[in-house]
């Protein structure tokens, strides 16, 4: 079954490409959302594949949005972009579910890597997004939307890569926990300071919907894991399919309303995009070597710096009423990010650290 959807996918790749030769792209659209769409099924009976099988998913989303967005920008006078705060807080719930205390003591454990870690990823991101916003030529506030998810905390998602990348997963968890936590702080002040001139930034507002979208809803979620975690399995179970759907959801929101803007300046966002994030791995990579960690360290180094909370990013940008144009790069970065660090991650889980201990499985933190 999975051969034959990847033969349907380059079947339908194919005709695609034939009428977007003939000058017939407008009707290319079914071609190319079913390619990725089977493309996708494929990838999920190969082993070395399967992990893209989501962001390809996103693809054909974001490709539907992009032909039909006149579905997914209002119904009557319901607006969609109304469901992406409640869907960021769902997803951020179901991120504090699958937290516990310990995450959040770890620093006592390993105090030099978490503060390595977060300081470099509210020094790095944002400083690269407003290098690159500068140099962009775009609209402010557009340029100002690569800024806002150089400006945003980690993701869950670094912790994933950073498990398949065999690097230090509870180093991982800690810097996302208190980036996390962070966020209400730093995020507005530090888009205040890079991007004040390009938008008007409400500080005080921003850390309210921060809050209202990360802290609370993490909270919630850490209560569940501690009172009701096994007790409402199917719950348990839902959530990570829940946040996938979630995710996909509120990019495909933001593709469509700002479908003119991506088709006028799509190529040169995505460059400038995948370039804030590789730049992101590759310095933070280098801070750890900086402060002489361990490899395993490092890599955690990379991949916390390099991935970005998008969903938040994209919140944000709807709190702020700009989610046509400020955000654009976070619904961007998201699926980018997706393939950049499985890619990495792949590449690091075949080279297998030389401090690591075969016994523990556990990374070394004496030199942290």
């Amino acid at each position: 079954m999975y051969k034959v959807a990847l033969g349907v996918a380059a079947a339908g790749f194919l005709v695609a490409l034939g009428m977007t030769l003939m000058g017939q792209i407008a009707l290319a659209g079914p071609a190319f959302i079913g390619a990725f769409l089977a493309l996708a099924i494929g990838f999920r009976g190969f082993e070395s594949l399967k992990g893209f099988a989501y962001t390809v998913t996103i693809f054909a989303a974001v490709t539907t949005a992009l032909y039909y967005p006149q579905y997914f920008v209002s119904v009557g006078d319901f607006k969609f972009s109304s469901l992406i705060t409640p869907l960021i807080q769902l997803i951020m719930f179901g991120m504090g579910t699958s937290m516990g205390v310990e995450d959040f003591v770890g620093v006592v454990k390993m105090p030099k890597g978490v503060v390595i870690g977060v300081f470099s990823h509210f020094l790095i991101m944002p400083a690269v997004g407003f290098a690159i916003a500068s140099m962009s030529g775009f609209e402010p506030e557009i340029a100002a939307g690569i800024i806002l998810i150089g400006c945003s905390p980690n993701g869950m998602a670094s912790n994933v890569i950073s498990y398949l990348a065999k690097a230090n997963l509870a180093l991982s968890i800690t810097i996302t926990a208190f980036s996390t936590l962070l966020a209400p702080f730093m995020t507005p002040m530090l888009m205040k300071f890079y991007a004040g001139a390009l938008v008007d930034i409400e500080v005080l507002d921003m850390m309210w919907d921060i809050t209202k979208m990360v802290i609370i809803p993490i909270g919630a979620g850490l209560l569940f894991n501690k009172f009701l975690s096994g007790k409402a399995k199917w719950l348990d179970d839902a959530m990570p399919l829940v946040s996938m759907f979630g995710i996909a959801f509120i990019i495909v929101i933001i593709t469509a309303a700002g479908r003119e803007s991506l088709l006028n300046i799509g190529p040169a966002l995505i460059l400038l995009v995948l370039l804030h994030n590789l730049t992101g791995y590759f310095l933070g990579y280098w801070s750890g070597r900086l402060f002489r960690m361990s490899e395993r360290d490092c890599r955690t180094m990379a991949i916390e710096v390099g991935m970005q909370n998008g969903g938040l990013a994209s919140g944000l940008a709807k709190e702020m009423g700009k989610i046509a144009t400020v955000g654009l790069a976070p619904a961007v970065f998201g699926p980018l990010m997706n393939i950049t660090g499985s890619i990495l991650a792949s590449w690091w889980h075949r080279k297998v650290p030389k401090e690591e201990n075969p016994e523990t499985q556990q990374p070394v933190v004496e030199r942290v």
